[in-house]
């Protein structure tokens, strides 16, 4: 028993706590099923792997700032035909992460754009990635934030770290000069260093209104699209497939007159 004690107080100042905890109920359990000596060792350090990669993917995950954890099998392909399927599989291989490269998802609101960005990111996150969620409004506002209180450079960085930023909803803002070179600068100091996946309900001809300056829009385009996927996403909500599915109307049918 004196061994045994001393033997789960080795384990946890060595860090390996649900081992320590598990110790006694393995001990039992290998004993039961005659295992040897390194079955149990390794049964025992399994699950002590196990129960560190499930508690690092939670990090990673409330890290990520998702804002919502909605995989790829809870897409409904058969609601949006003009997605290929085969590519969002391929693209859930990461593969294109690996490659530092850029996925750019355009569509009017609603079509499931933020959707599949965010199945790709649990998908990325249970890999082992690193992501970071955020909206452009929302980076905009937390970069002006940040030069105020004078820690801009030290802010940047997590924007610059994840393996996978994701910047949702391009094109609700307009910017000013000062934050389109800040969407300009972030672009550039990622490019073919970290994969950005972008959601926009705007059409690359219309960035330069978007930035409020053709030429930085144009110098952040080449380097956005330089090594990216662009999906073009056509289809009617995605929000209210289901009330579509049974047939009841989003609006009045045409022939019948609004009320005045």
């Amino acid at each position: 028993m004196v061994e045994l004690e001393h033997a789960r107080a080795l384990l946890a100042s060595l860090g390996l706590e649900t081992a320590a905890v598990l110790l006694d109920a393995q001990m039992e359990r290998s004993q039961r099923e005659q295992h040897t000596y390194s079955q149990f060792l390794n049964d025992l350090l399994t699950t002590e792997q196990q129960e560190r990669d499930r508690k690092s993917e939670e990090m990673r995950l409330r890290l990520a700032h998702l804002p919502h954890r909605k995989g790829l099998d809870e897409f409904d392909f058969s609601f949006q035909p003009s997605i290929d399927k085969r590519q969002i599989d391929e693209l859930g291989t990461l593969s294109f992460a690996a490659r530092c490269e850029n996925l750019i998802f355009l569509g009017p609101p609603s079509v499931g754009k933020t959707h599949l960005a965010v199945g790709l990111a649990m998908k990325a996150l249970k890999s082992g990635l690193t992501v970071y969620y955020t909206s452009l409004a929302r980076l905009i506002e937390d970069l002006k934030r940040s030069m105020e209180q004078g820690r801009l450079d030290k802010r940047w960085r997590v924007y610059l770290h994840p393996a996978i930023l994701i910047i949702d909803e391009v094109g609700y803002l307009q910017l000013n000069r000062q934050e389109a070179e800040w969407f300009f600068r972030l672009v550039s100091e990622r490019y073919e260093h970290g994969s950005i996946i972008l959601t926009s309900n705007k059409y690359f001809s219309d960035w330069g209104e978007l930035l409020s300056d053709t030429i930085v829009a144009t110098a952040l385009l080449d380097r956005l699209l330089h090594h990216a996927h662009v999906i073009n996403i056509r289809g009617q909500t995605y929000r209210l497939k289901d009330r579509l599915k049974t047939g009841i109307q989003t609006v009045p049918p045409a022939d019948i007159p609004a009320a005045g």
